[in-house]
């Protein structure tokens, strides 16, 4: 089976419609497509943005940006423009979105792997993998030998073996599938994932797409400017 990953979409609608694309356009079919979390706050576009996932996800987990914007909680726990922007999407999303928002699962686990916004461990904490303990920790919290996150918006993979770097059988991961709306690596193209559940084959693709309409509909909505100018340079 083939499946292909999303995390932090952050309301960035151009992003999201070129991973959609890219995903589309790949030479096999992608069978399921799993989404980590965040798919709003920070940017303009979140109804439509929510409209997509729920047209082509397969599963669908929360973050803590989407649950600040639902119902407000957590918000406080935002920087300063990222508050601003829940507060714009709250405004903007009707209340059947936001409820369907609130309503995910924090985790979602079946065959293939464990899918969670953060951490597995305590994941309504939105905790940060900062530390080797904490993240070795975060081994005893899932059963599947993948783990797929997003939240710090930077892509990587952890193995719990040391010295092991890429996916292969025989090990536990977990992988963090990076950012389609506002990648923070210092590059600006999108983040999209896709796993060969079979082979095991792992790729982080990177798309480019219209990042002047994304800056463009910020400046538009009267958000903070600096939520436009940071998409340009990734970061």
């Amino acid at each position: 089976m083939q499946i292909a990953l999303l995390s932090d979409i952050h309301s960035n609608l151009p992003a999201l419609e070129a991973v959609l694309t890219h995903i589309r356009a790949q030479s096999w079919s992608v069978d399921r497509i799993y989404c980590l979390g965040d798919i709003v706050g920070y940017g303009a576009q979140p109804l439509e943005c929510v409209e997509r996932i729920r047209e082509t996800c397969h599963g669908v987990v929360l973050g803590n940006h989407d649950l600040a914007v639902a119902d407000g909680t957590g918000e406080m726990y935002l920087p300063r423009d990222g508050q601003a922007a829940a507060q714009h999407n709250r405004a903007v999303l009707p209340t059947e979105a936001r409820t369907w928002l609130r309503d995910l699962p924090m985790t979602v686990a079946d065959d293939v792997a464990t899918f969670v916004h953060a951490t597995p461990l305590d994941p309504e904490r939105w905790l940060r993998m900062e530390s080797f303990h904490l993240t070795q920790a975060q081994f005893r919290h899932f059963d599947t030998d993948l783990c797929f996150t997003g939240h710090t918006h930077m892509p990587g993979i952890l193995s719990q073996t040391l010295g092991v770097f890429r996916i292969r059988p025989g090990h536990r991961y977990l992988v963090n599938v990076g950012s389609v709306g506002q990648p923070r690596d210092g590059d600006p193209r999108a983040c999209v994932a896709y796993l060969d559940t079979e082979t095991l084959d792992y790729r982080l693709e990177r798309v480019a797409y219209n990042v002047d309409a994304a800056a463009r509909a910020i400046k538009e909505a009267g958000l903070p400017r600096a939520l436009a100018s940071r998409l340009e340079r990734g970061t």
